[in-house]
């Protein structure tokens, strides 16, 4: 990486330890698309991250290790994320029993927290402990993590719960996964016949609280670190002899739109450091996210006018970003998402 190049710093500040685990990562064959090295890796990330971060630390962090590979982007975010929500939770006054669950500081972490058409995940308390029965969508990675936290309805709430995955209660799918981006980060259903399970929270506990919409930016920091590579091949190829102006035209592009997404991602973090006192988090994290996806398509379609076919099919790192990119983006839900913000806005919530 060029010393010129925003991804060697990708979004800002990065502390001693958050710098040891880039550097650890840089030495791990297969950082990204060997997932049990991948794993193993964020789990001493997560461990070696220190209580005094600021949001901007973890989106840095984040973004840096999308600059280095998105699909490691895509297995470490939800691993902490895992911890975030763990930690809030004892901060807030819950008693976690995780060793209840064989829970360590060894374990890999997802976040389950999706659903599905036909598909129905409930909880319900059998005077012994918690069960979970039904089966969960879009449940990444559950073949290799040791546990998650998962939704699940009991009534007509949805409540957080903490399960162990390796247990005979649980089933992952294998598929269908048939993902030319993240072929190795499979986001299959989950069937649960009366799993075990650890209450994290009150119901209701898991989307009110203040750090749902910090998470959300958490991910839209990896898209937008994923994207900044795309931005370096740009400035190589307006930088070659004989470049002309659109060459040009298409980084300038690319840079004003990654630009504006990294002072949208600066500026949640400095309001929402503030939590739980920032004003509508719900309504500044979706414009955040609309704006950092809106720069990342950019990016992508820039990039594919100025370069032409040859790194797509000649480029390996390249072309797997790329498709990386296309999967990992489809997390924004578009027009959906506006449309929230829209109403925020229509009801007098979040005015600027």
């Amino acid at each position: 990486m060029r010393k010129d190049s925003p991804t060697a710093n990708a979004a800002g500040r990065i502390d001693g330890a958050a710098a040891a685990s880039l550097d650890e990562a840089d030495r791990i064959d297969g950082f990204g698309t060997d997932v049990a090295a991948t794993l193993a890796w964020a789990v001493g990330a997560g461990a070696a991250r220190g209580r005094q971060r600021s949001l901007a630390d973890d989106w840095s962090f984040l973004a840096s290790v999308a600059a280095r590979d998105v699909g490691a982007a895509r297995i470490l975010e939800p691993h902490l994320d895992a911890l975030d929500i763990l930690d809030q939770a004892g901060r807030d006054g819950y008693d976690l029993d995780l060793a209840s669950i064989q829970a360590d500081s060894e374990s890999t972490w997802g976040v389950f927290a999706a659903e599905g058409a036909g598909m129905r995940l409930e909880a319900w308390d059998d005077g012994s402990g918690w069960r979970l029965t039904g089966t969960k969508p879009w449940c990444s990675l559950a073949q290799h993590l040791s546990h998650a936290l998962i939704t699940a309805w009991v009534g007509d709430e949805r409540r957080l719960f903490a399960v162990a995955l390796q247990t005979p209660e649980v089933t992952p799918h294998e598929g269908p996964w048939h993902a030319k981006g993240l072929p190795q980060v499979v986001s299959a259903p989950v069937d649960f016949a009366a799993a075990p399970a650890l209450p994290v929270g009150e119901s209701g506990w898991y989307l009110r609280r203040p750090g749902f919409a910090a998470g959300g930016i958490g991910v839209a920091a990896c898209w937008w670190g994923g994207a900044l590579p795309l931005r370096d091949a740009l400035v190589d190829a307006a930088r070659r002899d004989g470049a002309d102006q659109l060459s040009r035209v298409h980084l300038g592009r690319v840079d004003a739109a990654l630009w504006a997404a990294r002072l949208a991602l600066r500026s949640a973090a400095r309001e929402m450091n503030g939590l739980p006192q920032a004003s509508h988090p719900a309504t500044l994290a979706a414009r955040v996210r609309a704006i950092v996806a809106d720069a990342v398509e950019t990016t992508l379609a820039e990039s594919a006018r100025a370069l032409g076919p040859l790194p797509l099919v000649a480029d390996e790192a390249h072309a797997r970003r790329v498709a990386d990119l296309e999967i990992y983006l489809r997390q924004h839900h578009g027009e959906r998402d506006l449309a929230r913000i829209g109403a925020d806005i229509a009801e007098g919530r979040g005015s600027w």
